[in-house]
């Protein structure tokens, strides 16, 4: 049992009755309340049954309802920490387990590990850490291989541990920690309305547009990402991909076509999806990104996300904006942010426009001929 001798700050009778009328988790801790005719003592918060004022009686602490006679409530457990420490010690341990299992266990394992159902479970860490078991466990294996691809600890076999790398690292594992060696990746630098414009992929798509003023800067910062990749410069099979991209700076809703070759954590990945999802001439906040996603706490977590973005409009980090509408950062420099946010809505503005012109400028109906008093239309006569 914790110990919770000390007393906190005293209560008024009416302040607590609010509490308990409106379920209030905020005053759990600050008193507990105690039922003559069952013999428990709960929280304040507790979704038990209300009990008559007359059975009801007040505790500062947890000690003093026990002291009293009274047994904790089996439902809001008052001996023990509250929920949501509880819950996050839960989901801490199913992370330690994810971490070090070979093979990622089924969600009814998971349940049993923690002895909640399957359901429960699943909410639980969802919950927490904003994304489900089986996306922690690929993100974590995800990280391993990035940070210790000298070994094959944790795959079954060598065979086994490349497929599964390949597949998340977009290389293999040896290609990775030779910073991209034998790996090659096409690039190319133009010009846009927003700049100089640096487009680079992989054989399985498009890893990387950045934007900027300084086209050796751009390049530069290639080279750092892939120190011993071989980029190899544009061929005209590269440049009809370069010009899609460019495409897609001037008319956004072109981006659909792009091959992506995109890696990030489960949470990146998700932001990611959620900001492609935002129409072309709309924007969205951190905080209600964080509310799609099923995090609405992470609202910093977003903005991170999209500030690891590695492909510019494609990926539109551009359409999220403060809460109050502010542009805030961006990291291929506000004023693009701005200019592209003002096309797209312009481009919506126009079109439109031209959905509104035919009403407006297209053919004069034909002129209807007089109809003599008195005399019906076919379809009149019909009714």
């Amino acid at each position: 049992m914790l110990d919770q001798t000390t007393a906190p700050m005293a209560l008024d009778d009416e302040t607590r009755w609010a509490a308990l009328r409106t379920r209030d988790a905020a005053a759990d801790g600050t008193f507990y309340y105690s039922v003559k005719t069952t013999g428990v003592y709960c929280r304040p918060s507790c979704a038990a049954r209300p009990a008559r004022p007359e059975n009801v009686a007040f505790h500062a602490t947890a000690a003093a309802a026990e002291r009293a006679g009274f047994r904790a409530c089996m439902r809001c457990k008052p001996d023990q920490p509250p929920l949501a420490e509880r819950q996050a010690a839960l989901v801490a341990a199913l992370c330690r387990l994810l971490e070090r299992t070979d093979e990622v266990p089924t969600l009814d394992e998971l349940a049993d590990h923690v002895g909640l159902s399957p359901f429960h479970t699943h909410r639980m860490f969802k919950a927490v850490t904003g994304v489900t078991p089986r996306a922690y466990a690929a993100a974590h294996r995800a990280k391993r291989m990035r940070g210790e691809l000298g070994t094959r600890a944790g795959y079954s076999s060598p065979a086994r541990f490349y497929e599964q790398s390949n597949a998340r690292l977009g290389m293999t594992p040896t290609r990775y920690r030779a910073g991209g060696a034998d790996l090659e990746i096409r690039f190319a630098i133009g010009a846009c309305s927003l700049g100089a414009i640096l487009v680079a992929a992989t054989p399985r798509g498009v890893c990387s547009i950045m934007l900027g003023d300084d086209p050796e800067a751009l390049a530069h910062d290639l080279e750092r990402r892939f120190p011993k990749a071989t980029l190899v410069g544009a061929d005209p099979a590269f440049e009809r991909l370069v010009a899609q991209v460019v495409g897609l700076v001037e008319q956004p809703r072109l981006g659909s076509a792009l091959p992506l070759d995109i890696r990030g954590t489960a949470f990146q990945q998700r932001v990611w999806k959620a900001l492609c999802r935002i129409p072309a001439g709309e924007t969205a906040s951190y905080a209600e990104i964080a509310t799609r996603i099923g995090a609405p706490k992470a609202t910093r977590a977003v903005a991170q996300a999209c500030g690891a973005n590695p492909l510019a409009v494609a990926i539109p980090c551009h359409r999220v904006v403060r809460t109050g509408g502010d542009l805030s950062g961006y990291r291929w420099g506000v004023e693009r942010k701005r200019a592209l946010l003002d096309r797209e809505t312009e481009r919506e503005t126009e079109r439109e426009i031209a959905r509104e012109a035919p009403r407006v400028t297209g053919h004069k109906a034909p002129r209807k001929t007089p109809r003599a008093p008195g005399r019906e239309t076919p379809r009149e006569s019909r009714r």
